[in-house]
């Protein structure tokens, strides 16, 4: 089939969803211990109130993508609600990071609110930017590879507040110390002025890459712009067995992501300093970008059901291996690393697979019923991101607060060190091997796939032509 993407395209793609997952993955790694460490609030709770928060807001993803269906513009049905997100999701993201003198219920209000608002932005752009890729090109071969490498790209920005909160601290003038003086010695924490510093940084870069999006893509798939109640949507999606087993998968591998929720806390605890969250995520993040790599190569072998389940079990026996031996072999930090970069090559199957498969999955509704319905199918793959993220947060941040971590502490026990550690590689590889039974009976694969991108590919064709 023909290839419709540039280069330039493909970059303002890419760049855009790195931009974007870099103010999530701030806050993903950062919210958290900003309340705990600035503003004295209980790890655990906030974990549930993020929760809590998550599950709310995901209320507003079908009502996004119902409004994409109806939407009908020169620019296209996804690309206006970019534009429309990106206001809003700079200022509560610099919100978000300004310390009241809260305290008790009234500080646990306040994030539960503010934090509402940030996800409901946050959905705004959020759904669009997934769906958009259903629609760049109608060639799913060329559409995995644009996927493969914008999520590479979404991965590396998911992990940049680790580069760059470092870097604002650095700068800061009489900011916190970085990378202790003295050997053994715990760096000072992170102060409200840098945090507040960091936010406005990744959210106006974030923004301002967000934007390429909009300005940089085409939609390319023709649509038909139609109203459809909740009950229709819903019918829609439920109609769709392919893509509800995609998000069964999705919701049974709920904590496989839990690390980068309390990757700050496991280098506080293990590492000794909030800012060591670079050293610790590398490694594991190196196997990430390697795995974005050759998961393409191993979909056109294997496909994309054999693929997810390969990755899946090899994620599970290498996590379970990585905390075995940290727990009961050694605390070697070489060791460790080796095996973090080894977790981190199972992570082709939650980053990618999920966002192949919905596209596949939204040809596969359009063949079967000449309907396309990329609002609704990326709206219930983008709520059921983000409630399973808020399930592994808040399960990782319960069982940091259970281990007895605290962020200003001189010592850190083994014992708590050990149970971080657990929460970090252990739980994930569990949640990975539950995931991976919806996907058995997951066939939009090899012939099939083919057979449905060339039969829209015709009647594509076929209505262009016809007076």
């Amino acid at each position: 089939m023909q290839k419709y993407m540039n280069f330039k395209e493909i970059a303002a793609y890419s760049l855009g969803l790195f931009g974007f997952q870099a103010i999530v993955g701030f806050l993903n790694s950062y919210q958290a211990e900003f309340y705990h460490a600035q503003m004295a609030a209980n790890l655990a709770v906030v974990g549930i109130l993020i929760l809590i928060v998550k599950v709310v807001s995901a209320v507003f993803d079908p009502v996004v993508g119902n409004m994409i269906e109806r939407k009908n513009s020169p620019k296209g049905k996804l690309k206006p609600f970019i534009a429309y997100s990106i206001l809003p999701l700079l200022v509560l993201t610099v919100v978000l990071f300004i310390k009241v003198p809260l305290r008790g219920a009234a500080l646990y209000a306040y994030i539960f609110i503010t934090f509402l608002l940030w996800s409901m932005a946050m959905t705004l752009g959020d759904v669009p930017s997934q769906a958009i890729a259903s629609v760049l090109t109608p060639n799913p071969t060329e559409r995995t590879n644009v996927i493969s490498i914008a999520n590479t790209f979404k991965q590396i920005g998911f992990s940049a507040a680790a580069v760059l909160v470092p870097v604002v601290c650095l700068l800061v003038p009489g900011g916190s110390r970085v990378f202790g003086v003295e050997a053994g010695q715990k760096d000072d924490p992170i102060s409200s002025t840098e945090y507040l510093l960091t936010a406005l940084v990744v959210g106006v870069l974030g923004c301002a890459l967000f934007s390429l999006i909009y300005f940089g893509n085409k939609e390319r798939v023709p649509y038909q712009a139609e109203k459809m109640s909740f009950s229709e949507m819903f019918k829609a999606l439920r109609d769709n067995k392919p893509l509800m087993m995609v998000i069964v998968s999705y919701f049974l591998g709920a904590g496989r992501q839990m690390a980068m929720a309390i990757q700050v806390q496991a280098s506080n605890a293990i590492l000794g300093s909030e800012n060591y969250v670079l050293v610790l995520g590398i490694a594991t993040g190196v196997g990430t970008m390697l795995s974005m790599t050759i998961t393409p190569l191993l979909i056109k072998k294997l496909g994309e059901k054999k693929t997810f389940l390969a990755l899946s079990i090899y994620g599970f026996v290498v996590s379970m291996l990585a905390f075995l031996i940290y727990a009961f072999v050694t605390t070697n930090m070489v060791v460790m690393f080796i095996f973090l970069f080894l977790v981190g090559l199972q992570f082709g199957a939650v980053t990618l697979m999920p966002m192949i498969m919905v596209t596949d999955c939204v040809d596969y509704y359009e063949y079967e019923t000449g309907k396309r319905v990329e609002g609704p199918a990326f709206s219930i793959l983008t709520l059921t991101i983000k409630v399973c993220l808020a399930i592994g947060a808040a399960l990782g941040l319960i069982f940091v607060q259970l281990s007895g971590y605290d962020a200003g502490a001189a010592v850190v026990e083994q014992s708590t060190k050990t149970t971080v550690y657990f929460a970090y590689v252990a739980l994930p590889g569990i949640f990975s091997l539950l995931s991976i039974f919806p996907i058995l009976k997951y066939d939009l694969t090899g012939e099939k796939k083919e057979q449905i991108a060339l039969a829209l590919q015709a009647r594509r064709e076929e209505k262009q032509t016809t007076p």
